[in-house]
């Protein structure tokens, strides 16, 4: 079974299809090629991690389409969250 999905090509996070461990090395596809990424901390099932190194301000890519920007430098193998991304579509957390 594979233990991370990328849905698009412009993709620049995965997700977990299973819980994943820091340390736990993996392969993925991404644009035609094989990348092998280091958890750099546990993932929790359903939830993204980055597939290359994003800079703060970068678009976070998910089913080919902005999902939010990173509002620091996120590394590969790294959580993608709330804690690191906020959201162009609306947070839904914070009052209006």
């Amino acid at each position: 079974m594979q233990q991370l999905i990328v849905i698009n090509v412009k993709d620049n996070v995965a997700t977990a299809t299973q819980e994943l461990i820091k340390g736990q090395e993996l392969k993925v596809e991404t644009g035609g090629k094989q990348v092998v990424l280091t958890m750099k901390e546990d993932i929790q099932f359903g939830h993204k991690v980055a597939i290359k190194n994003l800079a703060k301000g970068e678009d976070v890519v998910k089913y080919g389409e902005v999902m939010g920007t990173a509002t620091k430098d996120v590394l590969e193998g790294e959580h993608i969250h709330v804690h690191n991304v906020v959201s162009r579509r609306g947070r839904g957390d914070l009052a209006t």
